[in-house]
């Protein structure tokens, strides 16, 4: 699913919820995924990202954050 019809989607729940637009942060989770697809989704604009082994992110995303130094 496009990173926009994700955005979309959170933003109709918000919305549902009787939350303000941009009150929810969206984790992309990078675990088990190829590098691809991780820099698909950096291309598209997402910032925010989640691992839960150290090791594999080290090994991803040492040489992303240097080109993409504001990834979290």
């Amino acid at each position: 699913m496009p990173l926009e019809e994700v955005k979309a989607q959170m933003q109709a729940a918000e919305l549902a919820a009787g939350r303000a637009t941009g009150d929810t942060t969206l984790i992309a989770v990078s675990k088990v995924q190829p590098l691809e697809r991780v820099e698909a989704v950096l291309a598209a604009g997402h910032r925010i990202f989640g691992e839960n082994r150290v090791q594999e992110a080290d090994g991803k995303w040492r040489a992303l954050k240097n080109r993409y130094p504001d990834v979290e």
